[in-house]
């Protein structure tokens, strides 16, 4: 199969779809690599590291779209790639879908082959592709919040840990998944007066054993979440739907009982954000303030810590990618059940249901 790895053009991502580990790997089992030229000198990795492997490189995104028959990357399509995507072409990365209606419907008229990293998803329900980006995004949502907590930075002025004598400040943290249980050991280390909350008992359970003593639980409902904010200083989103739009759990309304100088950074903004007020920004670009609330919600949390983000992708997506190289889309997903459930449109057609209801748009049973 004829692979290609363009460069990312969304703003300050500077992540590479694979690394030059990878792209050997893919090589190893027969396959042709094109790489578009300076795509990893964001990650550590020149284009010479590329070629030493077996690499052509190309100088354009264009060229590489053209060439290739199926694109690995780690952001969805932009507008100027829109165009470039060819009928049964398969697209491999992140698209967070339900975040997106203009994304979505590029994608249908387009007709290729769209497999989502966020919805492969295991047995247990866990996200094998989501899982190392969640990490870094979890620890990174800890780091950012300690810093816009500085005054300023627009932030109520607390030391996220405190020192002797002085209260460390208090972080909400919405959602037990891997964001929030990497999130809330971050906090915990910074030494910050931890609460978290989840809707599975099960879960609050497990993380009740694993958690540090300054980290408590609690079951989310509309009430516990109200209480537990009003005296908190950093709030983190963290709340997942495989898939679909995230629930809105921080209204408008709510950021009233907030102090000013309160910070969200909301880690589910790829999926549409869990806080009402939620709205991408960008590394450049990454706060805002509505009613003297701080918010922070960069949609490529990643993209700032690409020698990390990269290699540890790249772990997670090669053995799929080598499936579907060596196998094509269709046996590959024949066979394995949970790159099956990457599939998100097919050749103009909405296999998974909840982009589909996101945007009440049609919606095809997968049958392949």
């Amino acid at each position: 199969m004829i692979i290609g790895i363009p460069k990312e053009i969304k703003e300050s991502e500077h992540r590479v779809g694979m690394t030059p580990s990878g792209v050997q790997t893919l090589i190893q089992n027969g396959h042709s690599v094109y790489v578009q030229k300076t795509a990893g000198d964001g990650s550590g990795y020149s284009d010479n590291d590329y070629l030493k492997v077996g690499a052509k490189v190309l100088k354009t995104i264009e060229e590489i779209y053209h060439i290739s028959e199926m694109i690995i990357k780690v952001k969805e399509p932009l507008k100027k790639e829109y165009l470039l995507i060819k009928e049964g072409q398969i697209i491999y990365t992140f698209f967070h879908f339900a975040s997106s209606e203009e994304l979505t419907k590029a994608m249908i008229k387009s007709k290729s082959i769209c497999i989502a990293y966020e919805t492969v998803e295991n047995k247990d329900k866990s996200l094998p592709l989501l899982t190392p980006m969640s990490e870094v995004a979890g620890r990174m949502a800890a780091q950012q919040g300690a810093k816009y907590l500085e005054k300023h930075q627009k932030g109520c002025g607390i030391l996220l840990g405190g020192v002797p004598g002085v209260n460390p400040a208090k972080a909400v943290v919405i959602g037990g998944g891997v964001v929030g249980t990497q999130s809330a050991k971050m906090l915990a280390g910074l030494g910050a007066d931890v609460t978290i909350l989840d809707i599975s008992i099960d879960r609050l359970r497990e993380l009740d054993d694993i958690m540090p003593k300054n980290v408590r639980t609690k079951f989310s409902s509309h009430y516990n979440i109200n209480e537990a904010i009003r005296d908190a200083h950093l709030i983190v989103g963290a709340v997942l739907i495989p898939g679909a739009k995230a629930p809105n759990l921080i209204s408008r309304d709510m950021l009233k009982d907030l102090s000013i100088g309160t910070v969200l950074v909301d880690v589910a903004v790829d999926q549409g954000g869990c806080f009402e007020t939620t709205k991408p920004t960008t590394h450049n670009s990454p706060t805002y303030i509505i009613d003297d609330v701080l918010h922070y919600s960069v949609a490529n949390m990643p993209g700032a810590v690409p020698m990390t983000s990269t290699e540890a992708l790249t772990n997670a997506t090669i053995g799929y990618a080598i499936e579907i190289a060596n196998k094509g889309w269709r046996k590959a997903c024949l066979e394995n059940e949970p790159l099956k459930k990457g599939l998100n449109i097919i050749s103009g057609n909405i296999v998974y249901k909840a982009v589909a209801d996101a945007f009440d748009l049609n919606y095809t049973e997968l049958n392949l």
